[in-house]
């Protein structure tokens, strides 16, 4: 997934997903917390890839990542194209009204646009690309 997008959640906390986005996701996809104060977004199978993922791993090791799958939701979207963003994952990651859906491969990054913002300036400094690069081989 690719590309930058400004949207705005309605009154109900219902936010339009881009239909290039949509056609990525799919139907039914996942959303949950991260690392980061912003949502992440994973199509069914990027989803169940995880899981499997986390299947696969020493018990010890999937109880680190419980508050992923705790605050997961499962998503669908409206004839118009909007989800409804439930309210826990809108505090989590300050959504409260003008929201940046950001494609990070093999899934989407839900960003409070202000926040986003400061992430974006800072990341997209030339010479943190070029470490970036550096550090990953390439």
């Amino acid at each position: 997934m690719t590309g930058e997008y400004q949207h705005s959640l309605d009154n109900k906390g219902r936010l339009f997903i881009p239909a290039k986005l949509r056609e990525e996701l799919g139907e039914l996809f996942y959303m949950t917390v991260s690392m980061e104060r912003c949502l992440c977004v994973y199509s069914a199978a990027s989803w169940q890839g995880f899981s499997d993922k986390v299947n696969a791993m020493p018990y010890i090791r999937q109880r680190r990542m419980r508050p992923l799958f705790a605050h997961a939701a499962r998503c669908e979207l409206d004839s118009q194209g909007r989800t409804i963003i439930p309210q826990n994952l809108r505090a989590y990651a300050n959504l409260t009204k003008n929201v940046t859906v950001v494609g990070c491969n093999n899934h989407a990054e839900l960003w409070d646009s202000e926040t986003w913002q400061s992430v974006c300036e800072e990341e997209s400094q030339p010479e943190n690309i070029a470490s970036a690069m550096e550090e990953l081989d390439f």
